[in-house]
C-alpha cells in the first residue's frame, strides 16, 4: 500500500496539493476548485466554468431583429465569416 502523501493547512487557511496528484488529476495553476464538506472529510473537484442551467432557463433570451433564417442561409453565412476570418491572416 503506498505511503499517504500528507500536507499542512497554512495560518492563511491554505492547502498545497501535492503536485503528483496535481499532475494526475490535470490541475494546472489557476485551476479552480469547488470544495464540499463530507462524512469522510473534504472533497475538492474542478468548479464549472459556468453555474448549471436548464434549457428552460435560457430558451428565447436571446433578442432576435429580422425574420428567422434558413438553415442553408446560416451555413452561408457562417462559411462567409470564416472566409473573412481567414483572409484577415
Amino acid at each position: 500500500m503506498p505511503e499517504p502523501l500528507i500536507t499542512t493547512v497554512s495560518t492563511k487557511g491554505q492547502v498545497i496539493l501535492p503536485s503528483a496528484i496535481c499532475r494526475a488529476l490535470g490541475w494546472g495553476p489557476g485551476t479552480r476548485l469547488a470544495v464540499e464538506t463530507t462524512s469522510g472529510g473534504v472533497l475538492l473537484k474542478p468548479a464549472p466554468g459556468f453555474p448549471e442551467t436548464w434549457p428552460e432557463e435560457v430558451f428565447g433570451r436571446l433578442a432576435c431583429n429580422g425574420a428567422p433564417r434558413s438553415l442553408s442561409e446560416m451555413e452561408a453565412g457562417i462559411v462567409a465569416e470564416a472566409k473573412r476570418r481567414h483572409a484577415g491572416n
